[in-house]
């Protein structure tokens, strides 16, 4: 049976050094009409908000509005957006931004079950909204932290894949994401030991410097 090993950060990286969001990105997303742009922020993204609305307790549908209405409330907020590291990271405000769409979701569930809502008044709640994710949650940052990470490696991957010969994602692939051993990789390929490292050394490198390039153009302002 194949063995999926879900790369980490820590394989690549100290994971003490993990802030992942490009300000040379979010300086262009100011520009809602850089189509191209908005699609390299989609593709980076849509999956981290998707992932932690589902393991919020969101059916698929739900998680799916979550991603949309993030990214609207991104669009909306983003010409205003300035840099400063005193006052927090576009990590902790998107962070934010996923827990009240998560909770808009809520809302709207109440509402279809035909249940009562909370008057406008902001403080009111009711069981299943107080059970919902907060931004403060202890829980919720560690599922945002762990599909942070985990987001950011499938964007490096990704990235690396595109820029490499097929072949040589392929030993990758097998061998060190899928744990394939050395024997079980060369035979159906056709390579040789020095081939196989070759391409582990190569690739892993490519995806280290991806993460790196992400951490170093970080936004450090919501």
């Amino acid at each position: 049976m194949t063995t999926v090993k879900p790369l980490k950060l820590k394989d690549i990286q100290d994971p003490d050094e993990f802030i992942p969001t490009r300000e040379s990105l979010l300086d262009r997303l100011k520009d809602y009409r850089d189509d191209a742009s908005w699609r390299d922020f989609f593709h980076t993204y849509w999956k981290l908000i998707y992932g932690v609305a589902l393991r919020s307790g969101l059916t698929e549908t739900e998680a799916q509005e979550v991603v949309q209405e993030t990214v609207i409330a991104v669009s909306r907020h983003m010409p205003d957006i300035k840099y400063d590291p005193k006052n927090g990271s576009f990590k902790g405000w998107l962070l934010t931004t996923t827990s009240w769409r998560i909770k808009d979701q809520l809302r709207k569930r109440l509402r279809h079950a035909a249940q009562p809502l909370p008057a406008a008044d902001a403080s009111a709640d009711t069981s299943l909204m107080a059970a919902a994710p907060e931004p403060a949650d202890e829980s919720f940052d560690g599922v945002w932290e762990e599909e942070w990470q985990k987001n950011l490696i499938d964007a490096a991957i990704h990235r690396v894949k595109e820029r490499v010969k097929p072949k040589q994602f392929q030993i990758f692939d097998l061998h060190v994401i899928k744990d394939w051993p050395l024997a079980m990789v060369k035979t159906p390929l056709g390579v040789n030991a020095a081939q196989v490292y070759l391409a582990k050394h190569r690739v892993t490198g490519l995806i280290r410097k991806e993460v790196k390039r992400l951490e170093t153009e970080s936004a450090r302002q919501s």
